[in-house]
């Protein structure tokens, strides 16, 4: 019954990050950390988001693997394919042509925040970014608010390159939106209370 329903909150929570990310790239706008890089690699490769979301997770795996378990791993493979595969399924039979880009940035934003946080609350992520998050937490009680916020920076950087500064501008609601709901509802679970030595 556990099992079933950690499964099922996985799969609640991809969903919810996929119509997030879906949202803001039909509006024309950057999110953070490997999704982020996927939206800035789109612009200028022939691959879907999804297909490139899938290859740059590939690398964090042996990080997870080492530094997090098999379990974490299992979990985040399986996490990362079913947002790939929302996201292609979106990208075919959902159009949002959402008119005003605040809405946009914002609503997205908390939707990704928002799934996010289910995921890590059944250990679980998205890969990327988010491994780091949760290691950092790990091993050095660093709130992943305050990771997921300094990659969110870093990716904004890169996005100059293929966004406008106005895009750019309405992704950086988008950024503060995530960090908020990620910032405000993220509990470190209890092995992240105590510093514990890691490899």
């Amino acid at each position: 019954m556990v099992t079933t329903h950690r499964w099922l909150s996985i799969l609640e929570g991809c969903l919810l990050v996929a119509l997030g990310i879906h949202l803001l790239e039909a509006s024309g706008l950057l999110i953070s950390g490997t999704a982020g890089m996927g939206l800035i690699l789109k612009q200028v490769t022939d691959l879907s988001f999804g297909q490139l979301f899938f290859l740059l997770n590939l690398p964090f795996y042996l990080l997870a693997i080492r530094c997090l378990g098999w379990a974490f791993a299992l979990r985040t493979f399986v996490a990362v394919s079913i947002l790939s595969g929302l996201s292609e399924l979106m990208r075919l039979w959902a159009d949002f042509n959402m008119q005003e880009p605040v809405l946009a940035a914002v609503l997205g934003g908390m939707l990704v925040g928002f799934g996010l946080i289910i995921l890590f609350r059944h250990h679980a992520s998205l890969g990327g970014v988010n491994i780091l998050a949760i290691f950092f937490e790990k091993r050095f009680d660093i709130h992943a608010g305050k990771t997921t916020l300094a990659c969110d920076l870093l990716i904004g950087a890169c996005g100059f390159a293929v966004y406008s500064p106005v895009q750019m501008a309405w992704s950086l609601a988008a950024f503060l939106a995530l960090s908020s709901v990620v910032g405000r509802y993220h509990r470190p679970p209890r092995w992240a209370r105590v510093p514990q030595q890691v490899g």
